[in-house]
């Protein structure tokens, strides 16, 4: 490598004239360091680690301490597309006019009881529709692109004799309730980290690239049909839609409030899963 040659001629000829099995420790020595230099993780690996520490519990409704918080944030605040083997020209994010609807790939990278971890991949004018996260922590990381979020709470505030929910029509099973809003803008990535959390920080939320783009999200429990964590899908309707007795918001801040309607699925949304091919990750 050249450094030996350098240490030689600075430090004369006694230094190139040791005992040979002397030099021959000195190189043993070397290279046992060498062999035993701790590899430095991959960001993807020090997300699952830092996920480890921060999700400690699997139960629902359960949000981690700030400090958690703070440290998991920093992490996924530092991770660039190339470090989960993504760049914008992959056919996940590119659109196909063959296709009626904008296809979203997911890439699953790890799961357990815990926490999940995994990348939302979507070509221009792709939509996630609008969703909740019973009882769960989520953070988001936008990691290149464009995109349109916007996010609801559940309003829990008003007068106790109020009720935020009913059925618009007898035609109607599924109950609507009054959600407020708490994000409605684009994002660019760079940006920084979102989080919600099971009450409040935008539960239920909205996903539209204007751009392509790709989501690194982090769920802390992930959803489980058997533990009664499902994933609801609703409509918005704006708050004048519906006049319900009790409930009365001022003019200027109907805006910000909406009703949320339970619904299946939309047929005009496709996501399909693909096979994540960035770093690995060790389980230790």
């Amino acid at each position: 490598m050249g450094i030996e040659r350098s240490l030689s001629d600075r430090k004369g000829k006694n230094f190139c004239e040791l005992p040979e099995e002397k030099i021959t420790n000195s190189k043993s020595r070397k290279k046992n360091r060498r062999r035993h230099k701790k590899v430095a993780a991959s960001p993807v690996q020090k997300l699952f680690d830092t996920c480890k520490d921060v999700f400690v519990s699997d139960g629902v409704g359960i949000v981690p301490p700030p400090q958690h918080i703070q440290s998991l944030q920093s992490v996924l605040d530092g991770i660039k597309p190339e470090d989960v083997g993504l760049t914008p020209d992959m056919p996940y994010f590119l659109t196909n006019v063959e296709q009626r609807i904008p296809r979203i790939t997911y890439l699953h990278i790890y799961e357990c009881e815990k926490f999940s971890i995994g990348i939302f991949c979507l070509p221009p004018s792709g939509v996630i529709p609008l969703h909740n996260h019973p009882g769960m922590t989520v953070f988001s990381k936008l990691l290149f692109g464009t995109m349109h979020i916007k996010s609801y709470d559940w309003v829990v505030d008003l007068p106790a004799n109020s009720s935020t929910t009913f059925k618009p029509s007898e035609s109607l099973a599924t109950e609507t309730q009054l959600a407020k809003v708490k994000v409605d803008a684009d994002f660019t990535a760079p940006c920084n980290p979102s989080i919600l959390y099971p009450a409040d920080g935008g539960n239920l939320h909205c996903f539209t690239a204007v751009t392509a783009c790709a989501v690194l999200d982090v769920l802390g429990p992930p959803y489980s049909d058997p533990d009664g964590r499902h994933c609801t899908y609703y409509l918005n309707h704006p708050f004048s839609t519906f006049s319900v007795d009790g409930i009365s918001i001022p003019e200027e801040e109907k805006k910000g409030y909406e009703w949320l309607q339970e619904r299946v699925l939309p047929d005009d949304v496709e996501v399909v899963g693909h096979l994540y091919s960035g770093p690995k990750i060790m389980e230790t």
